[in-house]
């Protein structure tokens, strides 16, 4: 995870030093001042890579290292099972689809069929949640 996070902190470095240079240059160029909704994107990018980076940070501090993050780690090192991958699920058919109405009602400003749409995600969500659950008492 200390990987990922790097890459996050460098993202977010990246952003703020692109904003403070889009804020001067936007003031500087533009009759009209500093353009904000550029700058305020930037801003908001940088705190989401630090967010996210902050919280890689956070959970490779409380794990062992993995073999990405080892300098003396072998290729083989990181053979064998990665997880549990469903093999022929249609609960993500029905999560995009659920989403794209989702997307479909707000372009249209459909309450109507937002409100379908939200209970079509809820439904699909549990779906895809409790798809191998089977319940405590069930062997």
């Amino acid at each position: 995870m200390k990987v990922e996070a790097r890459i996050f902190d460098i993202v977010t470095l990246f952003a703020f030093l692109v904003a403070v240079v889009y804020g001067v240059m936007t003031g500087q160029m533009s009759p009209y001042g500093v353009e904000p909704v550029g700058l305020v994107a930037l801003i908001l990018t940088g705190g989401l890579s630090l967010l996210a980076g902050s919280y890689l940070r956070f959970v490779a501090r409380r794990i062992e290292p993995r073999p990405e993050d080892r300098e003396d780690a072998e290729i083989s090192d990181g053979a064998g099972e990665l997880g549990f991958f469903s093999p022929g699920s249609y609960w993500p058919v029905g999560l995009a689809a659920s989403a794209a109405t989702a997307g479909v009602a707000m372009a249209f400003f459909e309450i109507w069929l937002l409100i379908v749409a939200i209970v079509m995600l809820l439904i699909a969500i549990g779906g895809l949640v409790f798809e191998y659950h089977t319940g405590p008492n069930h062997d």
